[in-house]
């Protein structure tokens, strides 16, 4: 099948770089971003395989125009869930309205393209939705709130997009990336190179795996779910050991 993927956030950072790594390996992308040149920029580097789309993925109705572009290209089999910020802004700055407009971008860009993704995906019974998330809502930073509580209920999401869905459409096959700490406006000076992250997600992405529906993984690493106590007894008993899989960078 060939593949059409659609990434959010695709102008900066990790999404430029995972539109890249896909370019590299022969799938068309469509890149969904705020600013225009920089989109334009990857265009310019992607060998007619990268399209530029520029919208405002808090607006559902402009990421709906978006996909309707998108569909004079194909029928889009890959969703990267990527568009977020991280305002850093003290909760005593912090009003209701600069609150909600984080987590317009955070939580509603990715529920807006699920949603269009969705409708296409469900016509075929085919589809790959990677979730970009974080552990941000587990221990939040200071100045985070926003960030972690969007971040947080985005994670919430894909686990309930997995309860709807699994069963009826088990060939939609969704789950959770954490990149970890990038050397991006996002995250750390010294952080990892997004291009490295790339490779792990390009991976993911493309890893059409009905058991990776509803999984978690940290940069190259899935994490296995919790086990409770009986489950791991009966492991010690049985010299069984989790089994953790990893990947490979170069494989698709």
């Amino acid at each position: 099948m060939t593949e059409l993927a659609v990434i959010t956030g695709a102008s900066g950072g990790l999404g430029r770089a995972l539109a890249l790594e896909l370019v590299s390996r022969g799938v068309a992308v469509a890149g969904l971003g705020r600013r225009a040149d920089a989109l334009e920029m990857i265009a310019r580097d992607a060998r007619g395989l990268f399209t530029p789309i520029t919208v405002d993925v808090a607006d559902a109705a402009a990421v709906a125009a978006a996909f309707s572009q998108i569909d004079t290209l194909g029928s889009p089999t890959i969703l990267i869930n990527n568009a977020a910020v991280y305002p850093r802004r003290d909760i005593l700055d912090e009003t209701p309205n600069s609150f909600a407009a984080t987590v317009g971008i955070n939580l509603g860009g990715a529920v807006a393209a699920t949603h269009e993704a969705l409708t296409r995906m469900v016509q075929t019974g085919h589809g790959r939705i990677l979730n970009v998330s974080t552990f941000a809502d587990i221990a939040p930073l200071p100045a985070s709130s926003a960030y972690a509580v969007s971040k947080g209920a985005a994670r919430i999401y894909t686990r309930a997009i997995v309860a709807d869905l699994h069963d009826r459409f088990p060939g939609i096959v969704i789950n959770d990336w954490m990149p970890g700490m990038l050397a991006t406006g996002m995250g750390i000076e010294d952080g990892l190179p997004p291009e490295t992250a790339a490779k792990w997600g390009a991976t993911l992405a493309l890893w059409h795996d009905r058991t990776l529906t509803g999984t978690v993984w940290e940069e190259d690493r899935e994490i296995p779910p919790q086990r409770g106590l009986k489950t791991r007894i009966k492991d010690k008993l049985l010299l069984r050991k989790p089994v953790i899989r990893r990947l490979s960078p170069d494989a698709s």
